[in-house]
């Protein structure tokens, strides 16, 4: 009788082992599983969300001089894409648009203002960079007009460009944006760099130089109103010399990167509007950067326009974003322009 006992609760005891068991094994693949589904889902969150930004903790926009609309525009870049990235990024001095292409494919900076004809001549090696091609640099996004201004005094007796043979005249640096300006235009209006006594100033040098009477006239490309051009209308009755019809019209059949132009009334003092023409200023970035702090750079930018105080800021638009540019444009900037822009 009591092997029979024996018997039951050995085979009871069995019964319960197996029971328990068999609940730890549930238990153990439902961990497993529940586990094994949370690292799935924690990988794939960590995929969607993670950008590659690079290794920058510091980022360089190459300007203008301090009087250029360059370089009070590009302050307000700098703030807003830290702001947007994450980045500390501030706004440099430089000699604009030619010397900052030179600049970036030197590394000296990762971001720049450029007027588009000299952009399009970096990259194709042409004019000034002709031998010294561009090949390390692709568009951000287009900004607004860049106006060529023919600026001197009302006094001076100088009403046309043909009026500028002999006189001295600041045409800009060597190589910028500025020089490639006047020497076109000196070429349409049947003059060369020779008919005048070139000058090479930039836009607060020239602007000093024609209100002390050392130089009679100065080529200014900007965004109007310019710093400089205000402070000589301050304290002297301001004239910017016309560019007629048909000489604009010259101008772009043989530069197509020009367009007409209008200074309204008001500008400067003017008493009436000024006709002339412009190109267009633009955004470069190195092309090593990587797409995705290019996309946060660029809707730090153009997501927050109304943050620009500058009068040039109304022109600066997504859905024109990409109006005029004439090199190629970064991945990032595209995927930006093509999302706001469907």
């Amino acid at each position: 009788m009591k092997r029979k006992q024996l018997k039951w609760v050995a085979i009871f005891s069995l019964f319960i082992l197996i029971i328990l068991s068999a609940c730890s094994s549930e238990e153990d693949a439902t961990t497993s599983t529940v586990d094994e589904t949370e690292g799935e889902t924690s990988e794939e969150v960590v995929d969607d969300t993670t950008k590659d930004m690079g290794d920058y903790d510091f980022l360089s926009i190459l300007t203008g001089g301090t009087q250029g609309t360059y370089y009070a525009l590009g302050g307000t870049f700098a703030d807003l894409i830290s702001t947007g990235t994450e980045v500390k990024t501030t706004a440099e001095v430089s000699q604009a648009s030619a010397a900052n292409m030179t600049a970036l494919q030197n590394g000296e900076g990762e971001i720049a203002f450029v007027q588009t004809d000299i952009a399009y001549y970096a990259t194709e090696g042409l004019l000034m960079f002709e031998g010294q091609k561009i090949d390390s640099i692709s568009a951000l996004g287009a900004l607004y007009p860049e106006t060529v201004q023919l600026v001197t005094l009302a006094d001076s007796g100088i009403t046309s460009f043909e009026n500028l043979k002999g006189k001295k005249v600041s045409v800009g640096a060597p190589g910028s944006g500025t020089y490639a300006n006047a020497e076109q235009l000196l070429e349409i209006h049947g003059l060369t760099m020779d008919d005048i006594e070139a000058q090479n100033l930039d836009f607060g040098e020239s602007t000093e130089g024609i209100q002390s009477g050392q130089i009679d006239a100065a080529f200014i490309t900007a965004g109007y109103p310019t710093g400089a051009v205000e402070a000589l209308n301050a304290t002297n009755k301001v004239s910017i010399i016309p560019v007629s019809d048909e000489k604009a019209d010259a101008l772009i059949k043989k530069y197509p990167y020009y367009s007409k132009d209008l200074i309204p009334a008001g500008t400067y003092g003017l008493e009436a509007e000024v006709p002339t023409v412009s190109v267009l200023a633009m955004i470069a970035v190195k092309k090593e950067l990587p797409e995705d702090l290019v996309y946060e750079i660029t809707k730090s930018i153009y997501d927050n326009t109304e943050k620009i105080s500058h009068a040039k800021g109304a022109f600066i638009k997504a859905e024109t974003g990409l109006s005029g540019i004439n090199i190629e444009v970064h991945p990032g900037a595209q995927k930006y322009f093509d999302e706001v822009n469907k």
